[in-house]
């Protein structure tokens, strides 16, 4: 077919190829991350033998449950296949971030970033709990929309800008709804007060942003607000306005970074972010910080022209995308707005929202072992996990990008959130099984099989400045009671 008709020049642009750039290597760089995480995770937690084996899941589910490559006839799920999955997605991903695809035609990075795409998704559809994670869903839906970015031999589609402008805007205003709407603290701008604390995996300089006076907490939950409820409007004018917004979201982003471990998700909304910046205000930024204006150089080269091919493909996924966000869009209007929604099983267009409520006091599930028959008070030794806290003398630390699933799934126990997989967990234990050993820190008994495991709640707490002087701990804990009292291997 011929190139793009002259009346229809506006369709591409030549102002956004450092975008495209950072949007295609960034996501590739996750891609290759989370394929990793996959083979690292993904058979203790499911697979044939895993704490909650996919095989049995699909049995009972089906296809339109969640559309899966496991589900179909001729391949079913086998620890062997999902090795085969995610390898090839971390060379895919790779394959990216070298730039490799990006020097073909057009087709070439729309065909990988659709593969990384429906081989993620056919991990997080049979991924059950340890997969219910709102980044899991925001992979899937960008890695789908940067597929249509194109290659170095065509302008960036325009439509293909708006359509990750709103993405961006629908994860940064649907986060904010989700705080306005939820918990008072977010409203009375007391929220920071606690969620240094209390979030999911502090990083290494939580404690630090903790302890941070009280003003400047209340200046954070204000400026909280100011970028995921005003800023995000800015997306939808003209430059340098998503601009600015894209550059605000990248600092906030940055903080978030610094102050927590949320797997890719601060990681990926950065890539969004600097995805919306234009490269006239790239060169600015070169120019301030005393570098070569080469951005505006590009600005300057005419967009190669786009087979007509390409832009009925672009212009079809746009349409496509624009159906597929009336209940997305109905959904951030509503007064019982959804969090971290799919409306549709291939998770193409999606909602997004974070910390709607915030907890006040941290309770930590610890587990613990004994090789005793009868065990007494001292006769127990406790696992740790790579992530979440555990001995009080040990300093969170860094994680993100990576992911670690059971770490966070232990953070909701005490939530309340369903404990059907504790229980295997437990047996595991028991059982003394390799792999769900490699997941944890440390395990207490080198590799041999406990008589008992028990699970018990602690209330923790951050040290003070002095008491962190003092004992040089991180964490004060106070036991509250048992959870799971004493089980052996019949009994588990």
């Amino acid at each position: 077919m011929g190139t793009l008709p002259d009346w229809l020049g506006w369709w591409s642009s030549a102002d956004y190829d450092v975008a495209r750039t950072v949007l295609q290597r960034g996501f590739g760089a996750l891609y290759a991350l989370a394929f990793w995480g996959a083979l690292r995770q993904f058979r203790p937690l499911l697979g044939e033998r895993g704490i909650a084996p996919v095989p049995r899941f699909v049995a009972r589910t089906h296809w339109r449950d969640g559309p899966s490559l496991f589900r179909w006839r001729y391949l079913r799920y086998s620890d062997r296949l999902l090795a085969a999955v995610a390898w090839c997605g971390v060379v895919l991903g790779a394959s990216v971030v070298v730039g490799l695809p990006q020097a073909g035609p057009w087709w070439v990075p729309t065909l990988v970033f659709l593969a990384l795409w429906w081989l993620y998704l056919s991990l997080v559809n049979v991924g059950q709990t340890f997969y219910a994670f709102g980044w899991e869903t925001l992979l899937c839906e960008a890695g789908f929309v940067i597929a249509f970015l194109g290659s170095d031999a065509v302008g960036v589609p325009l439509l293909t800008i708006l359509a990750v402008r709103w993405l961006l805007f629908r994860l940064e205003h649907g986060a904010g709804l989700i705080k306005w709407r939820g918990d008072p603290a977010w409203r009375d701008l007391t929220a920071l007060y606690y969620h240094h604390e209390t979030q999911p995996m502090p990083g290494p300089f939580s404690w630090h942003a903790h302890h941070m006076p009280r003003w400047w907490h209340r200046f954070e939950v204000l400026g909280t607000h100011v970028s995921q409820l005003v800023v995000p409007w800015f997306l939808f004018l003209p430059q340098p306005f998503p601009s600015i917004a894209g550059i605000v979201f990248a600092l906030t982003q940055g903080w978030l970074v610094l102050t927590g471990n949320f797997a890719w998700l601060n990681w990926a909304t950065i890539v969004l972010a600097f995805g919306v910046i234009s490269d006239g205000t790239w060169a600015w930024l070169g120019r301030l910080v005393g570098l070569p204006d080469g951005a505006a150089a590009a600005s300057a080269t005419a967009s190669p022209p786009a087979p007509l091919a390409y832009v009925l493909v672009v212009s079809a996924v746009a349409l496509l995308i624009l159906v597929l966000s009336v209940r997305p869009a109905l959904n951030l209007a509503s007064r019982h707005q959804r969090m971290n929604a799919s409306f549709e099983p291939f998770r193409l267009v999606n909602a997004y929202g974070a910390f709607g409520s915030v907890t006040r006091h941290r309770d930590e599930i610890t587990v613990e072992g004994t090789l005793a028959d009868e065990p007494g008070p001292d006769d127990w030794a406790e696992y740790v996990f790579r992530g979440k806290p555990g001995p009080t003398g040990r300093r969170p630390p860094l994680v993100a990008p990576y992911h670690l699933r059971l770490d966070w799934l232990m953070w909701f126990l005490p939530l309340g959130h369903s404990s059907r997989w504790f229980t295997v967990f437990l047996r595991r234990l028991l059982e003394a099984d390799p792999q769900v050993l490699r997941l944890l820190r440390t395990d207490p008994f080198g590799g041999r099989p406990p008589r008992f495991v028990r699970a018990v709640l602690h209330r923790y707490r951050y040290t003070t400045p002095e008491e962190r002087r003092r004992t040089g701990d991180w964490w004060v804990r106070e036991r509250l009671h048992l959870a799971v009292d004493p089980v052996r291997l019949p009994d588990a």
